[in-house]
């Protein structure tokens, strides 16, 4: 489920980078490492 919310970050990203405005490209691009770290952050231990 993270991964598909980061892929879907980054995809939007490069949306608004191309088409739309370049730094809210850049903002919604720092969404995707934060959001894997909090995937590494909550994952239970083994």
């Amino acid at each position: 489920m993270l991964i598909l919310a980061a892929l879907i970050s980054m995809v939007f990203s490069i949306y608004l980078w191309f088409f739309e405005d370049k730094d809210a490209g850049v903002f919604v691009g720092l969404w995707v490492p934060s959001i894997l770290a909090f995937g590494a952050v909550i994952r239970p231990p083994r």
